[in-house]
């Protein structure tokens, strides 16, 4: 009769819908539910007044782009930070890089580092966790701001012109489809080549093969990159410039020229021991290119040095759980907007230790901070600028209250001259390399 403890029983029932039955305004809060859904009945409009858009330190920043159907954020975040740049320095008011050119060597890298790895693992037993997780990753479009800057170092931008978005760069569904479809049969393929006795020249040999066919894929969804271009543009005083013969290559070094090497990402990972430097290498998929590392080192430090950066004139990277208390059409980030808790009577709070232990916290999504509001010299809200068009928020700009960074912003790129001695003291330590399974994934 043990099992029946375990069992939920009848009257188990009966004493859950009398606790139902005293619990206060229960039946007009079901019916707002029913009829609304939790977000909107949890909506506290009170909290409004505090979301005016209105900041202290506010850059000008422009238009907004758009990644639309793709889980690109990380590389237009990245390429939104540079074009600001570009902007200003060239007087090109709007100006883009093209996302789909990197897009395109980003899918090609991944395949490369997934096959690379599958003839790594190639005597590993099919339940190895490892060789699991690799399974799983396959070849996506999300990545890490240091995949951008290697890929960035190694090809070369070009503008978006040169390369603009197709139907496939702009909505990755299908395309990912058939991409982890290739990737998975030649999985199996360099799997059996070895359990056939082959070596590795052999296996590197049948590689270099896939590689190809995805060459063809990729250049059939995003276009062939472009190897010579004229750059031809008119600034903002309607002058007239044209610069040819260009590579990817000279383009970026001529007009960008961007030392990544001077940044580093500042993280607030409480599940994680602070004050210690990690790497993730199994996403580190552009061989000798920039390598992932994060210095652990608390919400503060991450705030001071955002706020340095803005007040110098320079936008920041950060990477955050964005679908946590959001409302995307007014472009809120705001718990205090959201009261899902107070709806229920219950308790749903977690710590941001505890988002990440459970997994239920995630860095999901990368945007730009573009200003802050400062009262006697502390964050109350702050301007972001997203990559989701100009149909949300006010014209794709959000607006984050400092309680929102608090809880779910976990990492911001900053120049090092913006940041701590303490975590300079952090970036010098040798880094501890977490699995792939790790939360930070």
């Amino acid at each position: 009769m043990l099992n029946d403890k375990k069992d939920i029983s009848f009257d188990d029932l009966s004493n859950f819908n009398t606790d139902l039955e005293n619990t206060p305004a229960a039946t007009p809060l079901a019916r707002a539910v029913q009829e609304n859904g939790v977000t909107k009945a949890s909506h506290n409009y009170a909290a409004k007044r505090d979301l005016n858009r209105v900041f202290s330190l506010e850059l000008d920043t422009g238009a907004v782009t758009a990644q639309k159907k793709s889980g690109r954020c990380w590389l237009f975040a990245t390429l939104n930070t540079l074009r600001h740049k570009f902007a200003q320095k060239y007087n090109v008011k709007d100006f883009q890089f093209s996302q789909n050119y990197i897009s395109f060597f980003d899918r090609l890298e991944k395949a490369n580092h997934y096959l690379e790895e599958i003839i790594k693992f190639a005597d590993r037993p099919a339940d190895d966790r490892e060789l699991l997780e690799l399974l799983h990753w396959n070849d996506n479009d999300g990545g890490q701001w240091a995949n951008a800057a290697a890929l960035i170092n190694k090809y070369g931008l070009i503008p978006q012109s040169e390369m603009p978005e197709t139907f496939a760069s702009d909505q990755t569904a299908d395309l990912n489809t058939s991409l982890n479809l290739k990737l998975s049969k030649d999985a199996m393929t360099l799997r059996e080549m070895r359990a056939n006795g082959e070596n590795e020249e052999q296996l590197r040999t049948y590689k270099k093969q896939a590689l190809s066919d995805i060459y063809r894929m990729l250049v059939y969804a995003f276009g062939k990159p472009p190897v010579k271009f004229d750059f031809e543009y008119r600034d903002d005083k309607k002058n007239y410039h044209i610069d040819q013969n260009l590579t990817p290559k000279s383009f970026y070094a001529k007009y960008v020229a961007h030392d990544f090497d001077a940044y580093v990402c500042l993280l607030d990972a409480p599940d994680h021991e602070m004050h210690q430097k990690y790497g993730l290498p199994s996403q580190d998929y552009i061989y000798n290119g920039k390598h992932i590392e994060f210095l652990n080192i608390g919400t503060q430090a991450l705030k001071d040095a955002v706020i340095a950066s803005l007040q110098d004139g320079e936008t920041v990277w950060f990477g955050c759980d964005v679908l946590q208390d959001m409302d995307r059409d007014k472009g809120y980030l705001a718990p205090e907007f959201f009261k899902q808790g107070e709806l229920f009577n219950i308790d749903l709070e977690l710590s941001k230790k505890e988002r990440l232990a459970s997994r239920n916290g995630e860095v999901s999504h990368a945007m730009t901070f573009t200003g802050v509001d400062l009262v006697d010299g502390k964050p109350t809200k702050w301007k972001v600028e997203n990559s989701w068009g100009d149909k949300v928020g006010d014209k794709g700009y959000f607006i984050m209250t400092d309680e929102w960074f608090d809880k779910y912003v976990y990492e911001v790129i900053v120049n090092k001259k913006y940041i701590s001695e303490e975590a300079r003291k952090i970036d010098q330590q040798e880094k501890i390399d977490l699995p792939a399974w790790d939360s930070l994934q």
